[in-house]
This record gives structure tokens, C-alpha cells and sequence, in this order.
């Protein structure tokens, strides 16, 4: 990092748009700001407050000292416009909160566009056990009369009311009901069995 050498302050022009003029040295040449000794002085003086205001705003060390670091390359860079070098600090604090508020609304943002996965997906474990769980279904269905079958099929898989499962086979109501009622019954105990 180069060293500049302190500028004699000299008269104050008056500034324009709200901008401050800079300062002129005796050479006649314009000079405004802190000097980068008194930057860096200030910032290794101040660099553990800094960091510990950094750590209020933040939850992590890494963020915090790279939240201090950069506001001393902002502050370094804009140190021009530091007109008062007493006021150097108060120009290093602001940049550290302003920093830190930047930080975490990344994070915000960051933590709204990730995907979230959806609450009722099932895991891979999940995924191969309903398998097996429908091939001993599968399985366990085939050993069923073919109108036990049939009912179950329609009623079940096909999400068909009683009304319609018995127009559809062409059989009554109650016979509908029985039959449903004995495939069930002999699922159960064939499911019993395999697992």
C-alpha cells in the first residue's frame, strides 16, 4: 500500500451542489480528505471494535472480518470525500453497518430463491419400500377370486363408488359389498403373511 505524506491544510473554497470543496495546499494544488496514514492508523486502532460491531449485525467470524475489511477498501477508496480526518471512524462504522445490512439481505434473498423440497416428497428409501410394498400388493391381488379382484380393482384403483363398481360388472349392490368386504379380508391376511 503506498504512503502518502500529510497535506497542509489550506483555505476552504465553499462547496457547490452540496458536494465539499476540496482543500488547496500552499503549492496551489487540490487536496481534500484523510490521508491514507490516518486511515490505516484508525483502522488498525479500531479494528477489533470494528469487527465486534460487525458481530452484533452478523453470525459468523468470516463474515465479520471480511464485512471490516472491505468497509477499509470503501472507505480507503472514497476517502477523499472524508473531509474532517477526526471523523474517519464514523465514516468506517457506517460503512460496516451499511456492509452488514447488504450482507444479510443477500442472504434473504438467497435463502428465498432456493428451492424448497416439497413437504410430502417421499425419500428414495421411502420410494423403494412402497415398491416392494406394491409388488406384495400386486402379488397378493392375483391370489384373489377374479370378482373379489374386479370389485377391489374398480372400487379402489379405479376410485369408482359401490353404485357404479355394480353397474360396470353387471351385478347387485350386495353382491358388491360382498365381495369387496371377503377381498379385503383375504388381503389382509395374504399381506400378513409376506411381510
Amino acid at each position: 500500500m503506498p504512503v502518502i505524506a500529510p497535506v497542509p491544510i489550506g483555505s476552504r473554497a465553499s462547496s457547490v451542489d452540496g458536494i465539499p470543496s476540496p482543500r488547496t495546499s500552499s503549492e496551489g494544488s487540490s487536496v481534500a480528505g484523510t490521508t491514507v496514514d490516518h486511515l490505516t492508523e484508525t483502522y488498525r486502532a479500531h479494528y477489533r471494535s470494528l469487527l465486534g460491531l460487525a458481530a452484533l449485525l452478523l453470525d459468523d467470524t468470516a463474515s465479520c472480518e471480511d464485512v471490516v475489511q472491505e468497509a477499509f477498501i470503501r472507505v480507503h477508496s472514497a476517502r477523499r470525500r472524508v473531509r474532517e480526518p477526526e471523523k474517519t471512524l464514523a465514516y468506517l462504522r457506517q460503512t460496516v453497518v451499511n456492509l452488514s445490512r447488504s450482507a444479510l439481505r443477500r442472504r434473504i434473498l438467497g435463502l428465498k430463491l432456493l428451492s424448497k423440497p416439497m413437504p410430502d416428497m417421499a425419500s428414495a428409501e421411502e420410494g423403494a419400500y412402497d415398491l416392494l410394498e406394491r409388488e406384495d400388493l400386486i402379488k397378493a391381488m392375483r391370489g384373489l377370486q377374479r370378482r373379489q379382484r374386479e370389485v377391489l380393482a374398480l372400487r379402489y384403483f379405479s376410485d369408482m363408488t359401490e353404485v357404479q363398481v355394480a353397474e360396470a360388472l353387471g351385478i347387485s349392490l350386495g353382491s358388491v359389498k360382498a365381495y369387496g368386504s371377503r377381498g379385503i379380508a383375504a388381503l389382509r391376511v395374504a399381506m400378513g403373511a409376506t411381510s
